[in-house]
């Protein structure tokens, strides 16, 4: 498979280090400094908090060129439409793997809607410096497999190929018919957590804090009562049913939780900011629409 992965962030590093070892024809595409590094040391990778730091020397550019068999975009939501402009000349299907709450129409009216794939990274970590720690499996995590669709919902041949050449890499992936609604209930829950942690401060302060912490809660609630379609997974619809006082006391337990710790929750920078709030005006577009 000739594959590029565009964006060299956590998960977009994770993603071509793996591949790349699984012998796939891969390109990572970064920018500036991550570029810079990347070519000096290729993508370094280190699980949580561990000393031990591994080097792949995965294949950079600066600027898409020519075709690929798959383009997995892994960027900001605020960063989609500058992508899009970049990719409409690229041959190629194009895997969107991001926060998105707005469906594929808007996707593929600039870079066709035949090209347009649907997914979401269930991995996560943080940058320290330029050392990408990865969030640690766990019984959990291990669970969640990584979903990725076709718009309409249909199994087709390439979502079977893509499946598959991710789980050969390692990648816990699975076929998701409805990938729209999924990323509309991934949304009606992290908008609400991610602007709650920036706003307190932190996972931790916000876990402190239990008034904040049933607040965002009744976010949460609000904005899937508002979604179009029931939520996807069907296991968020407990956010809704659950006593209130039981999912408190477990979203505190999660705020305080390795897997808080290395799920990027504790990112406060601009870039973050402008991403919630992007996802927040998709969310309050489709309500309205309702």
């Amino acid at each position: 498979m000739k594959l590029l992965v565009y964006g060299a962030g956590v998960v977009g590093s994770l993603f071509a280090a793996r591949l790349h070892e699984a012998g796939h024809d891969v390109s990572l595409l970064a920018r500036g400094e991550r570029l810079a590094s990347l070519r000096r040391h290729g993508v370094q990778l280190a699980e949580a908090d561990g000393p031990a730091v591994r080097r792949v020397p995965v294949p950079v550019v600066e600027h898409p060129a020519g075709g690929y068999d798959l383009i997995a975009v892994f960027v900001r939501t605020h960063q989609v439409d500058a992508v899009l402009e970049s990719l409409a000349g690229v041959e190629g299907d194009v895997l969107f793997m991001l926060n998105w709450a707005a469906g594929a129409q808007p996707l593929g009216a600039v870079i066709g809607h035949e090209r347009v794939l649907l997914g979401f990274p269930t991995a996560a970590g943080t940058m320290d410096g330029d050392v990408v720690r990865y969030r640690a499996t766990n019984f959990m995590t291990r669970r969640v497999a990584m979903p990725f669709g076709e718009p309409d919902g249909r199994t087709t041949p390439r979502l079977e190929w893509i499946v598959e050449a991710f789980r050969a890499a390692g990648i816990n992936a699975k076929a998701e018919p409805r990938m729209d609604a999924w990323l509309k209930t991934h949304a009606a829950f992290a908008v609400p957590l991610g602007q709650a942690v920036l706003a307190a401060g932190g996972p931790v302060a916000l876990a402190d804090d239990s008034d904040a912490v049933r607040g965002m809660l009744r976010l949460m609630r609000q904005n899937l009562a508002a979604m179009p379609t029931p939520p996807v997974p069907r296991g968020f619809a407990a956010l809704r049913t659950l006593p209130e006082g039981l999912l408190v006391a477990v979203l505190r337990r999660f705020l305080r939780s390795p897997t808080a710790a290395h799920s990027g929750l504790s990112n406060a920078s601009p870039a973050e900011a402008a991403e919630l709030e992007r996802l927040a005006e998709q969310m309050r577009a489709y309500a309205r629409v309702r």
